[in-house]
């Protein structure tokens, strides 16, 4: 094999590997119960509108995808991983809208250049592994003039954290791959999308988590429900002594973001950046 046939293989095994991870545990209950409200608050922030047409980039179970819908927006959700449409299409049912569900690579989009109004993404386009390919692509497919908004979780922010916690334990990325967080900092946005876009109004915003009774309740959920959690700890498997070093970091970090005061429920505040912009 030459070099670039190898990178293409090395690629499409590295996509299985998200594929699968994010088919693993059951996220779509954790978005369920914790994330649901995430899609209202970009749909709102990037004004969406009825009779646009609107693509939801890694829209997972279209907590994003459904909202804009609702709106009266023709919409489709398009991820990586289709198996977490099933559970999309009964909440789409049950809120009595519809929309086109379209597997597709945040890399590599299946959607003509210039194809819709407005392009999203709510904590999704985030953990495509090459930043720049996956930018590039959110443009591609938008007219000039859409509108392009994103919520990501931040660095600094307990998901950030969360990640920042596991890598000690994880395998190493492969070549080129980026830190998700990085997409949670206006300067890196701004970077990847360059002079490309214009009118850009971002701003920090916390999701309370009130979901757990004290921290370890915290990792108990996340290391059977959320995939890239299970996937680290799969990792580990014939190692307890390191198990029981990532239980304590991420118990250790959940308490330290938590707040409980006298009879109250503990509760964490998990910070977010919304950011948007028109294409020029």
């Amino acid at each position: 094999m030459n070099d670039q046939t190898d990178t293409v293989e090395a690629d499409r095994e590295l996509k299985k590997k998200h594929r699968a991870m994010w088919a693993s545990g059951d996220y779509p209950a954790l978005a369920d119960e914790m994330l649901l409200e995430l899609g209202a608050v970009l749909v709102e922030a990037c004004g969406i509108r009825s009779r646009q047409r609107v693509l939801d980039v890694a829209a997972g179970t279209g907590n994003a995808a459904i909202p804009a819908a609702m709106m009266g927006a023709k919409v489709v959700a398009s991820d990586l991983t289709p198996e977490l449409f099933e559970a999309g299409r009964k909440e789409a049912a049950n809120r009595g809208v519809s929309l086109e569900w379209q597997e597709g690579d945040a890399e590599a989009l299946p959607f003509g250049d210039s194809e819709f109004d407005a392009v999203m993404s709510c904590i999704g386009v985030m953990f495509a592994p090459h930043h720049q390919m996956a930018a590039d692509e959110l443009l591609r497919v938008c007219k000039p003039g859409g509108s392009i908004g994103l919520l990501c979780w931040t660095p600094e922010g307990f998901i950030g954290q969360m990640f920042a916690a596991l890598k000690p334990f994880a395998p190493p990325p492969p070549p080129g791959a980026q830190p998700a967080p990085l997409w949670g900092s206006e300067e890196h946005l701004r970077e990847l999308l360059g002079g490309r876009i214009t009118d850009v109004h971002t701003r920090k915003q916390n999701l309370a988590v009130r979901s757990f009774h004290q921290p370890g309740d915290f990792v108990r959920y996340f290391k059977s429900h959320y995939g890239p959690i299970i996937s680290v700890y799969k990792s580990l498997a014939e190692d307890p002594d390191r198990v029981k070093a990532l239980d304590k970091a991420l118990t250790d970090l959940a308490d330290a973001f938590g707040d409980a005061h006298g009879d109250s429920p503990f509760q964490m505040e998990w910070e977010y950046l919304l950011f948007m912009a028109k294409k020029a």
